[in-house]
């Protein structure tokens, strides 16, 4: 029998040789205050080795919102407005939680780890696929997770 850590070293590295390699994820951050400048620099120096890979590769990548790209390779988008009676008190109050739109692909541990750390819940499009690991990391640390219909 194999322990926890194995087994997610092992899916994530059938994950890996699943997926095209040449797919980029793009992510859009907003980095309007000082503050979100710091919380940005935070997360990148918490990456772990493969996702530093990843930015060094070119595969992950960032944008500001409302900057378009020359080629557009994002698999992660912002997502639509929320209708109003869908947002709670909260977010009306301007205590809004920050929106990750995954298109394609496969929606990983390590995603839910960064939806953490960014206080962001998800919004997964038709081709995205959220593994059960992730599913379960997702639950465990209440990153809201919706799907497109």
């Amino acid at each position: 029998m194999t322990g926890p850590d194995e087994l997610r070293a092992l899916v994530r590295e059938v994950i890996m040789d699943v997926l095209p390699q040449g797919l980029s994820v793009t992510e859009t951050v907003n980095l309007s205050t000082d503050e979100d400048l710091e919380a940005f620099v935070k997360r990148l120096l918490d990456l772990d080795p493969a996702e530093r890979e990843q930015l060094r590769s070119g595969r992950k990548r960032f944008r500001l919102p409302g900057v378009s790209s020359a080629a557009p390779t994002a698999q992660t988008t912002p997502a639509p407005p929320v209708p109003a009676a869908a947002v709670s008190g909260a977010e009306r109050a301007g205590g809004s939680t920050p929106v990750r739109r995954i298109e394609r692909g496969a929606v990983t541990e390590a995603v839910i780890n960064q939806a953490v750390r960014a206080g962001e819940r998800l919004v997964l499009g038709r081709g995205a696929v959220l593994t059960p690991l992730a599913r379960d990391r997702a639950r465990a640390s209440g990153v809201p997770i919706e799907r497109e219909r």
